[in-house]
């Protein structure tokens, strides 16, 4: 096996999927790929701290320095660029990438979306609002998708998803907590698992 992908994972908030990845690297989960570059939007997001925890190099880049979106993705292209990364993952980053960005990364831009897309995705869907849609709704089943991102909100090919109940008396709260635990934090992992292993693979032939 050659040298592990370089994976950088963007950031705006508490970082929990973000903490998922570390842990199953930690756990051998994760073997062809090596988190080393967290990037935040946001100066207090706390997954900076887990970042630094784990000893993870971290960047931030906040609207106020990069307020257009073509700076902000030159910057961030410099950036990745700078760090040999490989593959880039969404973990709960709160800006749209413009599809001049996605396209120079073509496949290797993941994100984990909280519901099985087609449903409940798109402009608009993130965080509660996705359960609280899906409670409004009614349905029974809802869950997560790992999907390759491309110049459509949540439109990139799917790569994994997985299912998860919704309960009678779910909060969005409640079910955010379950679809996290039970579906994401499983998921995410193994998506950069196996694309981390199909860049190896590529980068021989």
């Amino acid at each position: 096996m050659g040298e592990p992908v370089a994976v950088a994972v963007l950031v705006s908030g508490g970082g929990t999927n973000l903490q998922a990845l570390l842990d199953a690297e930690q756990a051998g989960r994760i073997v062809s790929g090596r988190i080393r570059l967290v990037v935040s939007n946001r100066a207090d997001a706390y997954a900076l701290e887990r970042a630094r925890l784990a000893g993870v190099e971290t960047v931030v880049l906040t609207r106020e320095e990069y307020p257009g979106t073509e700076a902000f993705e030159e910057k961030l292209a410099e950036v990745l660029q700078q760090h040999g990364i490989g593959l880039i993952v969404l973990a709960g980053f709160m800006r749209i990438l413009s599809g001049n960005f996605t396209a120079r990364y073509p496949k290797r831009i993941l994100n984990v979306h909280p519901s099985l897309i087609p449903a409940f995705c798109g402009k608009g869907f993130y965080g509660l609002r996705v359960h609280q849609a899906a409670l409004d709704y009614g349905v029974k089943v809802t869950g997560a998708t790992v999907h390759f991102v491309n110049e459509v909100p949540d439109g990139g090919e799917i790569l994994l998803q997985k299912a998860v109940p919704v309960c009678r008396n779910d909060t969005p709260e409640r079910l955010q907590k379950r679809v996290m635990e039970r579906a994401e934090w499983k998921l995410l992992p193994r998506g950069v698992e196996l694309v981390c292993a199909r860049l190896l693979k590529e980068s021989k032939e």
